[in-house]
């Protein structure tokens, strides 16, 4: 039985928004497959649990929409998503409970995990709604505030240290995230106010929106920009224990060779996500195009990698029949599409001097064909790269 709250619920306007014309299509409606019967028709102010009041929309998607809600128990912000009528994200809150009763480790606190879960009836149906620590922009969007759209030296070295020490939390649990990307990295908040301040607008001068029958369709909020740690979140396609994975996952053009070659696979996926992530943040351009005709093509990708990492190891292609339609049982390539004239120190055009080959000892240690052969997560932790303005400090380097 939830606890009686210590707050009382804030009456929200109900007058002086923007109405938007009714039949123009509005954030959710836009998605190709929206069905308002599988929304929950959430509007603000409303109170779940006796406990969550939402203040503001802060985004939507395929699978839910999200809020700020506000806890009247604590006076504490948390993001509350409601999923559509039929979403069961049970895989994600049992990792998240297992994260949570896990030891204590400096990671933890790097890793969004779900706080907590109820159902709500709609009009349709039930949904499950889960609860989360409120988080401010992605590192894509702030890639986007940034001169060329590029992480500067100091930005990615801290930020890709602090991811490595999450990933490495993970890993000693047992857990592969298998989808990093900077879609799923978010600024910490470490202050409150910004948030507050989000409320205080929704009363001050209430947010647009559609008014309809039987919901409102709203503006989402722009996302707060923060300073806090970066957090790495969204745990609905990770793997738990600590056996070999098979299946296809990872982001298209982030795949792992092992992943794209139908081998087993384990926590080293994630590691090279973050190889390839890294080079994306800080050259604002893609490492492997991995396209033909505009269409995602494993020969092309497999071919792309050739190019920067040499050919794999016979020991590599013994793992897979799949490689043989891509080379000879000698390790020579065979496929139709020529290796590209390129390498590391060619593409690589951000850095100079002891900064490029910092970066680029990074990168290596990571681009390996055999997975084993790659850093671990913690290990990466303390890559050169990214320990070099200590090491400088104490004139190491």
């Amino acid at each position: 039985m939830a606890s009686l709250p210590t707050l009382p619920p804030r009456q929200f306007p109900t007058t002086g928004f923007v109405e938007l014309d009714s039949s123009e299509k509005l954030e959710e409606e836009e998605l190709p497959l929206y069905a308002p019967e599988n929304y929950y028709p959430v509007h603000i102010g409303q109170v779940f649990e006796s406990r969550y009041q939402i203040v503001s929309k802060l985004g939507y998607g395929t699978s839910s929409t999200a809020w700020l809600c506000r806890d009247l128990q604590h006076n504490e912000y948390y993001t509350l998503k409601v999923c559509v009528r039929g979403q069961q994200p049970d895989h994600e809150i049992t990792i998240s409970e297992h994260l949570r009763n896990s030891n204590n480790h400096p990671g933890k606190k790097l890793v969004r995990v779900v706080l907590d879960t109820f159902d709500v009836v709609g009009p349709h149906g039930k949904h499950k709604c889960l609860v989360y620590q409120p988080l401010g922009m992605s590192f894509t969007g702030f890639q986007g505030l940034l001169p060329e759209n590029k992480f500067s030296k100091d930005l990615i070295q801290r930020g890709t240290q602090l991811l490595c020490i999450a990933l490495a939390f993970l890993h000693q649990n047992h857990v592969v995230h298998t989808d990093v990307s900077s879609n799923n990295i978010l600024q910490g908040i470490e202050d409150s106010f910004v948030l507050s301040q989000i409320e205080e607008e929704e009363m001050k001068r209430p947010i647009a929106r559609k008014v309809l029958d039987n919901r409102s369709i709203y503006y989402s909020q722009p996302t707060p920009f923060s300073a806090g740690l970066p957090v790495l979140c969204d745990l609905g396609e990770a793997r738990i224990g600590n056996q070999k994975h098979r299946g296809d996952v990872m982001p298209g053009i982030y795949r792992a060779p092992e992943v794209i070659l139908g081998m087993e696979w384990d926590s080293k996926v994630d590691v090279w996500s973050i190889g390839v992530m890294v080079w994306d943040l800080v050259q604002n351009g893609h490492l492997f195009f991995a396209k033909k005709n505009r269409i995602l093509d494993d020969e092309q990708h497999l071919a792309e990698m050739v190019s920067l990492m040499g050919p794999p190891p016979l020991e590599f292609l013994k793992r897979s029949d799949k490689c043989l339609q891509y080379w000879d049982e000698q390790g020579n390539w065979k496929g139709s599409i020529p290796i590209p004239e390129q390498s590391l120190d060619m593409r690589e055009g951000q850095f100079s001097g002891q900064d490029k080959e910092l970066f680029l000892g990074f990168l290596r240690s990571i681009l390996r064909w055999i997975p084993e052969e790659r850093s671990t997560a913690e290990e990466l932790a303390y890559d050169s790269f990214f320990m070099q303005p200590v090491l400088a400090a104490r004139g190491l380097i």
